[in-house]
């Protein structure tokens, strides 16, 4: 796994995380009529901090696909490939 990556790329992972678990309990509550999603439970009364939440996940999830283009995280995957072949030697 690449370390040394930028602030925003590790919130991006998080956040596509968080989002990845989120789904999940929607998708398992469904099959006990239940709703589980946390977003709603959390800021349910406040629909628009809800939306926001959805948009960031949305974006970081776009981030995780394209790849963050900083300089420092160009960096941590340039390394990543080589640590990672070192260590199978």
């Amino acid at each position: 796994m690449c370390k040394g990556k930028c602030v925003p790329a590790m919130i991006a992972k998080i956040l596509v995380i968080v989002g990845g678990i989120n789904w999940g309990l929607v998708g398992l509550g469904m099959f006990m009529s239940a709703n589980w999603n946390l977003v709603n439970m959390i800021f349910g009364t406040m629909p628009k901090i809800e939306a926001v939440v959805y948009i960031l996940v949305g974006v970081s999830a776009v981030m995780m696909i394209f790849g963050c283009k900083c300089q420092k995280c160009a960096e941590a995957c340039a390394t990543c490939g080589t640590e990672a072949k070192a260590g199978n030697n």
